[in-house]
This record gives C-alpha cells, structure tokens and sequence, in this order.
C-alpha cells in the first residue's frame, strides 16, 4: 500500500487504467495489431509491384503475339531466335556469350 501513495492520482483513476489495457490489449495482442498491420501493408505493396510488372508483360506478349499472327516475316524471325530453325542447305552457328546478357 505504501506504493500506491507515491502514485499520482491520475494512474490511481480506473478510466486510465481501461484506457491503458485498452491501449496494450490492441497494440500487442489483439488479431489486427500494429506489427500485423504493417506487414499485410508491405506484402500488399509487394502484391502491387508484382501486378504491375505481369499486367506489362501481358501487354508486351499480346502486341508480339499480333505481330506473329499478322506478319509472316515476324514469325519466322521469331522461330529462328527462340526455336533455333533453319531453311534447308542452310548452316546455323550458336555463338553463346561467356555470361548471360542482364535483364533491364
């Protein structure tokens, strides 16, 4: 008891107490805390970034795929650059770099 005398009315009140409870039940334990929240936020920017650059290259492979249907000299650049084909009585030379190009 001699502890309480030395305490300040204000940390005797019982509001305060309630109100600090309150304070530390949803700061640390509650479901949706502090820490939860800020990391469902940086996974849900993660998400964002991630949407983004796929919605991109879904655009980039719609307009090469109508380059492809429309063009017939596209099609066959592209089956010698990505599937190694080659006309016939024609030699084909892979020159393959020491290290692989960085992606941009």
């Amino acid at each position: 008891m001699k502890l309480l005398t030395y305490l300040p009315s204000l940390l005797k009140s019982k509001y305060f107490l309630c109100a600090a409870g309150f304070i530390i039940w949803m700061l640390f334990f509650d479901p949706r805390d502090v820490y939860t929240q800020l990391e469902r936020t940086r996974e849900l920017k993660e998400l964002q970034a991630s949407k983004q650059y796929y919605m991109q290259r879904i655009s980039s492979e719609t307009s090469e795929l109508e380059q492809l249907k429309n063009n017939p000299g596209t099609l066959e650049k592209y089956a010698r650059e990505k599937y190694l084909m080659k006309r016939e009585n024609e030699d084909l030379f892979i020159i393959q770099e020491k290290y692989p190009p960085s992606e941009k």
